[in-house]
């Protein structure tokens, strides 16, 4: 059996938009950095434009590099685009404004936001880019900010904003869904629909670790097909995946919709079962069990009878990791095998521990 491979977690999706808005933050800094050290501004304003790097930096270190900012949330990367925009506006304000060689900066809090935050968050930093264009180059009265000539002037220049904008947040919604739709193919035994051992990793990790962090009881069954060989030597290999068709649908049917069923590899299945005990996932294993023998196979013209084995252990008092426990189910599992078949057997029965 695969136990080892439960508790073989992929982090890397975890660690892809933090890295994305930190270079992007880094990609900022060193842009104004380079404008400095070429002298694109005056001595006048190059200590406030040093400032604000030395400011913005130590944002940035206190955000993503520090306890704080380990934790990812859609808040703190809003606040760190907001942080974004107002570094920008405040580097513009000294470098000649709205005629600043720099005024391209305001794109780039933009794009974080598209690929992290949606289409209306977006929006309305996209409204706070146009606020802060009206800020460094609008009109000496009020009144003129209504004025045709100076709306289609300030359209204008946001143009380029809005339309960055809406290319990314359309490209990152196109990329977030064919990465999930592969990462569902990925996870999904393709003959069953159940997930795979891949898609179980990811899903019975957590809800084992919450049942643990809670203290409340989670049991694990092991099942196995007792006749595959025999029905794909006999009947062929199409009546065997037949067989374990109807057996995953006998598995989804009793199981509630917390729990966490997958084909486990050949004519293994597997499920995690949060916030329930021994006896209580004893009883879902003989439901199983009498849902498979209740429903031969029909080959041809015959019905071929179908059972199944299945081992059950649970937390506590079984194990305290969810690979033990994955140990234990499978030893109960072979307890029944070795019984006679068509059984279920719980981790703790004087055979099944002894197996």
């Amino acid at each position: 059996m695969k136990n080892d491979e439960i508790i073989n977690i992929d982090f890397e999706e975890l660690h892809r938009i933090p890295r994305t808005v930190a270079e992007l933050h880094w990609l900022l800094l060193i842009l104004v950095l380079l404008f400095l050290s070429f002298g694109g501004t005056t001595e006048d304003n190059e200590s406030a434009v040093s400032a604000a790097l030395f400011v913005y930096g130590a944002f940035v270190l206190g955000f993503r590099y520090t306890n704080f900012g380990r934790r990812e949330s859609r808040w703190k990367v809003a606040v760190e685009t907001c942080g974004m925009i107002a570094f920008s506006t405040w580097v513009l304000r000294y470098t000649g404004g709205l005629s600043s060689p720099l005024l391209n900066l305001y794109l780039l809090p933009v794009i974080t936001s598209a690929l992290t935050l949606g289409k209306v968050t977006t929006f309305i930093l996209t409204a706070l880019i146009a606020a802060c264009h009206i800020l460094l180059g609008g009109p000496e009265s009020f009144g003129e900010l209504f004025r045709l000539a100076y709306i289609g002037t300030l359209a204008v220049q946001i143009a380029p904003v809005l339309l960055v904008a809406y290319v990314t947040t359309m490209f990152s919604v196109d990329i977030r869904y064919g990465v999930s739709k592969a990462k569902l193919l990925s996870e999904t035994d393709d003959l069953t629909g159940l997930p795979n051992t891949r898609g179980f990793n990811a899903v019975a990790a957590r809800a084992f670790a919450q049942s643990r962090r809670y203290g409340r009881p989670v049991s694990l069954l092991m099942l196995d097909s007792d006749n595959l060989k025999g029905v794909n030597d006999t009947h062929g290999h199409e009546a065997g995946n037949q067989m374990l068709r109807n057996l995953a649908d006998a598995v989804r049917h009793e199981l509630r919709g917390t729990d966490v069923p997958a084909r486990y590899g050949g004519d293994e299945f597997i499920a995690l079962l949060p916030e329930t005990d021994g006896k209580a996932a004893t009883d879902v294993a003989e439901r199983i069990r009498r849902a498979v023998e209740a429903r031969p196979l029909l080959s041809g013209d015959q019905y071929v009878r179908c059972t199944v084995s299945i081992g059950v252990a649970s937390c506590p008092p079984d194990a305290e990791s969810l690979t033990d426990l994955a140990s234990r189910a499978d030893r109960a599992l072979y307890a029944a095998k070795g019984d006679g078949r068509n059984l279920v057997r719980r981790f703790g029965d004087r055979d099944a521990q002894s197996s």
